[in-house]
């Protein structure tokens, strides 16, 4: 199985289908931002690294870049989607640059934009936007990192004095990883318990100073360091307890919930649960930004080794005098080129979830609109997911992409050691990862129970089956062109070609609407148990449960991409993206290959069929790898990494110094490569 590519397509065409929608802001980006002072330097202390970085957001807010996600009346442009990609664009150079800012303008920023109501924006969004005014976003506590409902923090109101007082009653209840916290922030949007009248409100957001002008900790606030960590040296991570601190009344934010002098409580959202998650939900914007950074680190880590695969030479063939550059071994094929698909694949995701987060807040925040409840509950699920899927490939691609530069990349000098420290965390922060992927099940497992009741009336329901498949498709087809793909799949499955996109589409569906179709089947045996407590219905599947968001995931993620090269109109670019999207889809399937043979939709002929167009597909790409990561159009400034200064320069060396050295020793001298010619690269 093979497919005729281009013999060579332009870069710039693929880079106008990646840059999308917001192709300006990552224009402007490049041309503003795009010199060595935003690429991370190798060797700091952390005292060092945090004055550098400090210094440079203020630099950044000098640019009015930051004001892409404020409103016009304060000087921003109003551009949700803008603000991110901007984000996306700071992660290319140092990380501990872009959590500062994401902290900032994004956290900070953001909560006080839209918790906030005109008088707290009039007081403080222009200090926030030009840094006069640094900031925290204390929402996690030591004890309560993702259990946001339940913060132990209690800010209760007092009529005779007309403040909040603000408390942190014991050590697990104190904020903690708090950016901006350890040295910079001056102010910090504190969420705690709101009791007013002796009643809990539930969880709100405050203003409230924590250091005076000349640096010092306002009475009764306590800060501490959270000291060096793994990553992210520039970033002042801190904690923050509270012993009984006054807050006036006017600085709770209080666009969703008020306050009267008399302690009146009033909401225009009058249950507490869904007025926490439509708080919480108007944040979503940090959670889609660390996906959008995850994915430029992995795209930089790509790019070093994809290059440094091209001119790194190791082992030279039978017969050769040359030896191989390693990227022209299958087994380095393997690690790099799923993992740029993947990242391809990811890339038009994190797009269309930019788009769809920009139009949501866009339709409420800008034109008044009441909020879609529906599309904030996919926005909020999408971007639980979408940060999972991006933060978990950072991961594993940096590692693989060290291990792929062998000794060089685990040199500081090369990038690569500081791309896998800094972006660790990513996983956990702005929701960890497995807690995210149960939000995503919750959200599809709510689709049934709205269709079937209540947990406990699911064994009743004799339609059961029929009414899970009806439901999945009828989502599945709200994509005409998906819908189109699939049902044009001729014939039996195994004989219809491996790169027939509708099969690959229907694959994945298929895998998505079994798996969520199986952990309903064991939550219903659950609940027709006797004695069984609700907790142990839900932890008894939960691993199947977070198998089915992952499935759902990666049908989010194929359908984007199929969706991305609809939208390509150069043919040369269209045509390698197509290949590229072949390899992403083919390759999911190997992965998991196990699954769809135990379920039927592999016959072993043609599970080896599909190792087969992998390869195949590899060989295919392999002279387009360069190009892939051209594509990304990463300022080579802010890759700041010498592996690709130096490299080829000390092969055109190594390969003169060879010359040089067998004409000294005659065409009889032994060849000392011969019994190593085939062992792979790295060993």
């Amino acid at each position: 199985m093979t497919q005729s590519l281009p013999r060579s397509v332009d870069p710039a065409r693929l880079q106008e289908v990646l840059d999308g929608r917001w192709a300006h802001v990552r224009r402007d980006a490049r041309e503003q931002l795009g010199d060595a002072k935003y690429a991370p330097v190798y060797g700091e202390s952390m005292q060092e690294a945090r004055e550098r970085i400090t210094r440079l957001a203020g630099e950044i807010a000098a640019t009015g870049r930051v004001g892409l996600g404020f409103p016009k009346q304060y000087g921003g442009e109003a551009d949700a989607g803008g603000s991110v990609t901007s984000i996306e664009m700071v992660a290319f150079g140092d990380l501990s640059l872009m959590v500062k800012a994401g902290v900032q303008w994004g956290l900070f920023g953001g909560a006080v934009q839209l918790l906030g109501t005109k008088r707290h924006h009039d007081a403080y969004l222009p200090d926030i936007m030009s840094f006069a005014l640094p900031g925290c976003f204390a929402m996690t506590e030591t004890g309560h990192g993702s259990d946001v409902q339940q913060l132990r923090t209690t800010c209760e109101y007092d009529p005779a004095t007309q403040t909040f007082d603000l408390h942190t009653p014991h050590q697990a209840a104190r904020k903690d990883y708090i950016g901006n916290a350890a040295k910079d922030g001056r102010m910090a949007v504190v969420f705690a318990q709101l009791v007013s009248r002796g009643t809990n409100h539930g969880v709100h957001a405050w203003l409230v100073p924590i250091r005076d002008d000349e640096g010092s900790p306002c009475p009764g606030v306590t800060i501490g360091d959270d000291g060096p960590k793994a990553g992210l040296l520039g970033v002042d991570n801190g904690r923050l307890s509270f012993d009984h601190v006054r807050v006036p009344r006017d600085m709770l934010l209080d666009r969703y919930g008020q306050v009267a002098a008399d302690g009146t409580y009033t909401s225009s959202i009058e249950n507490e649960t869904r007025r926490f998650f439509t708080m919480l939900g108007t944040l979503v914007r940090g959670r889609v930004s660390v996906g959008g950074a995850a994915g430029s680190a992995t795209k930089t880590a790509l790019d070093i080794a994809v290059r440094y695969g091209d001119v790194r030479r190791q082992f030279a063939a039978p017969g050769r005098d040359r030896e191989i550059v390693v990227n022209d071994y299958l087994v380095h094929q393997r690690k790099l080129l799923p993992a740029l698909a993947t990242t391809y694949a990811l890339h038009f995701a994190q797009e269309e979830l930019v788009g769809t987060m920009h139009d949501v807040q866009t339709a409420v925040h800008e034109h008044g609109q009441e909020i879609d409840e529906a599309a904030q509950r996919e926005l909020e699920s999408r971007a639980a997911g979408l940060k999972v899927a991006n933060t978990w490939h950072a991961t594993r691609t940096i590692q693989m992409c060290r291990e792929a530069c062998g000794g060089a990349g685990y040199l500081a000098e090369n990038r690569l050691p500081q791309l896998k420290a800094d972006t660790d965390v990513f996983s956990t922060f702005e929701g960890d990862n497995t807690v995210l992927l149960q939000l995503v099940a919750k959200g599809l497992l709510t689709g049934y129970r709205d269709a079937f009741g209540s947990l406990d009336g699911w064994g009743k329901v004799s339609f059961f089956a029929d009414m899970v498949r009806e439901t999945v498709l009828e989502r599945t087809a709200a994509r005409g062109l998906i819908a189109r793909l699939v049902d044009a799949v001729p014939g039996r499955d195994e004989e219809v070609p491996l790169l027939d996109r509708g099969w690959q589409l229907k694959m994945f569906e298929f895998r998505e609407k079994h798996t969520l179709e199986g952990a309903i089947r064991r939550l219903r045996r659950n609940s027709e148990t006797d004695g069984m407590e609700p907790f142990d219905m839900f932890n008894d599947v939960q691993d199947h449960v977070l198998r089915t968001a992952q499935t759902h995931i990666d049908r989010i993620v194929l359908e984007a991409f199929v969706e991305g090269i609809e939208r390509t109109t150069d043919p040369d670019a269209r045509e390698l993206l197509s290949a590229v999207c072949d390899l992403y889809a083919l390759h999911s399937i190997e992965e998991d290959k196990g699954w769809f043979l135990e379920h039927g939709q592999l016959t072993p002929a043609r599970s080896k069929a599909v190792t087969g167009a992998v390869n195949q597909l590899l060989k295919d790409l392999r002279p387009h790898m360069s190009t892939l990561v051209d594509a990304f159009a990463i300022p080579h400034a802010w890759k700041n990494a010498a592996i690709l200064e130096e490299e080829a320069g000390r092969q055109e060396a190594m390969a003169a110094h060879d010359a040089e050295l067998r004409a000294e020793l005659g065409a009889q001298a032994p060849d000392d490569t011969a019994t190593a010619v085939d062992v792979p690269p790295g060993q």
